[in-house]
């Protein structure tokens, strides 16, 4: 059988073997072990949040991660009321945006480059003189460029000037590895999904909440599958979805969770992932590359190196030629800005940097391209 490509991405990632043969069993959505399993991942994602179980829930939600988070847009605005804050450094910001817009949400969004992190002194600067929003939204790590976040500052800056907002948080692709403390950063709705830093496969986002907050929503929703609350009291009741669950993905998250935990938690496999994101930096900046995102801003999940200026480089043909040898990068999604992405997370390992780093340079002399890189 031929070996998987590595996915130096930001998910859907390189997962274990047995994390995949963790989906060969067939369980039926009723089935009492199944209940189990759902009950130990819920139980699993409040612990690794660090938060008590009887203030704060987990609710799962099937589909992509862009799911939950139009989940908690549908359930927790109301139209005549809702005024909502997107604070936006890149395309996931953006696509906040979008949802706002086609729910037709009241928002106003306050942008900043796409190449760094958000600035919390202007977010201040801003609050302090327009702080008339109900809800405040923000990407955790924006992986559109590789910059994180500093979700912690802006929430405590959120809740000084708007306490009794509701603090919005995209953490798909930090969540289970960079540390954020969601009470200390007063994050109210904190998503994610099952494809990022817990190493599993597609299939269902999940939202941590605060209970008593989630339920002053009920019956808001203007969505039938995306109604949050509607989801949580039925899980609550008959520990069962409402609608056909996603239970091969489920299975295998229950498996990636139990080898988080066996890597020594959150803190350890970001103390990896930071490792990759290392060697390949290095790396790349040794042989001329130069990075997108400023060092210190970097979130360790993915980074951007600008294309090199040489008329021998086609970004089409180097990733072609690199997913040729098994190893798979990401194009850039930057709009003012030529560059690629190689992702840190996932079920790679400091050989696994080394080698794709080897292999770039080789690639790069068998195309004519110039090293050291010219710009």
């Amino acid at each position: 059988m031929q070996a998987d490509k590595k996915l130096f991405t930001p998910g859907p990632l390189t997962t274990t073997y047995s994390v995949k043969q963790a989906m060969l069993t067939d369980l039926g959505s009723r089935d009492d072990q199944f209940i189990q399993v759902i009950k130990y991942v819920q139980a699993k994602l409040i612990k690794i949040a660090g938060l008590p179980s009887d203030e704060y829930t987990v609710v799962l939600m099937q589909g992509s991660g862009t799911f939950g988070v139009e989940s908690v847009f549908q359930t927790c605005t109301k139209l005549d009321e809702s005024n909502v804050l997107v604070l936006e450094n890149g395309s996931y910001g953006q696509r906040i945006e979008k949802i706002c817009k086609l729910l037709s949400i009241n928002h106003k969004v306050l942008r900043f480059p796409e190449d760094r992190a958000i600035d919390c002194e202007s977010v201040k600067s801003f609050l302090e003189k327009e702080n008339n929003f109900t809800h405040v939204a923000v990407i955790h790590g924006e992986t559109t460029s590789g910059a994180l976040n500093n979700v912690e500052k802006i929430g405590q800056l959120v809740k000084t000037y708007i306490p009794n907002s509701l603090f919005i948080v995209d953490s798909m692709s930090a969540f289970g590895a960079v540390p954020v403390d969601i009470q200390k950063g007063f994050i109210d709705f904190l998503i994610s999904s099952s494809n990022k830093c817990i190493q599993s496969v597609p299939g269902f986002s999940f939202v941590i909440c605060s209970i008593r907050k989630l339920l002053s929503f009920k019956n808001n929703s203007r969505s039938l599958s995306l109604d949050l609350v509607d989801q949580y009291e039925n899980m609550l009741k008959t520990n069962q979805f409402r609608f056909t669950p996603p239970t091969h993905s489920i299975l295998a998250f229950k498996q990636a969770l139990v080898e988080l935990e066996q890597e020594g938690g959150p803190q350890k496999r970001y103390e990896r992932y930071s490792n990759n994101h290392e060697i390949v930096r290095k790396g790349l900046l040794s042989i001329g590359f130069k990075e997108l995102v400023p060092h210190e801003e970097q979130s360790k999940i993915i980074n951007s190196y600008f294309y090199p200026n040489d008329e021998n480089f086609n970004f089409e043909d180097f990733y072609k030629r690199l997913s040729d040898k098994g190893m798979v990068i990401y194009p850039g999604k930057m709009s003012k800005a030529s560059c690629f992405r190689i992702g840190s997370i996932g079920a790679l390992y400091a050989e696994d940097m080394q080698q794709l780093v080897q292999l770039i340079v080789q690639i790069l002399r068998d195309m004519n391209v110039k090293i050291p890189i010219q710009y």
